[in-house]
This record gives C-alpha cells, sequence and structure tokens, in this order.
C-alpha cells in the first residue's frame, strides 16, 4: 500500500509541475504574440471630420422640417425657438 501511495503522490507532483509549464510557456508565447501584433499593427487613423458641405444641407432640411412642424402647430413658438436654437448651435 505504501508503493502505491508513493506512486501516487509522485504523478500528482509531476502532472502538477507539467500543468504549471505548460501554462507559464503559454503565457509567455500569448505575451510574445500580443508584442508582436502591437508592433506590426498600424497605428489607427484618426478620424476626419466630415466636409463642410454635408453639414450644411443637414442643417437647411432639419431648419426646414422645424419650420413646416412650426406652421402646422405641432410646436408651440417657444419648442420652435429652443429647436432652432439647438440646430444653429
Amino acid at each position: 500500500m505504501p508503493r502505491l501511495l508513493r506512486t501516487v503522490a509522485r504523478t500528482a507532483v509531476i502532472a502538477g509541475t507539467a500543468t504549471t509549464v505548460s501554462n507559464r510557456v503559454s503565457r509567455r508565447q500569448g505575451n510574445r504574440w500580443a508584442a508582436q501584433e502591437a508592433q506590426e499593427a498600424p497605428p489607427p487613423e484618426e478620424a476626419a471630420p466630415p466636409p463642410p458641405d454635408q453639414a450644411a444641407p443637414d442643417r437647411i432640411e432639419m431648419l426646414t422640417q422645424l419650420g413646416k412642424l412650426h406652421a402646422d402647430g405641432t410646436l408651440t413658438d417657444e419648442e420652435f425657438a429652443a429647436e432652432k436654437a439647438k440646430i444653429l448651435g
């Protein structure tokens, strides 16, 4: 019986050591690959602001729709003025 326990204990130590070493190797490889990808990855491009030509029609369209809502009586004078101020900045 003591021989069996000794064999089981030795197997447990070997398996635990193998697991620890395997995890450490995997972690190191992952860190190396992450560092390599970070070096190879191009820098993120900053988003360019939209051209002013596209912003103007949107404002005009929004103001037109706002004017229609005001003319129809859907918006009060105060609501119209508040929304218009938001659009015009």
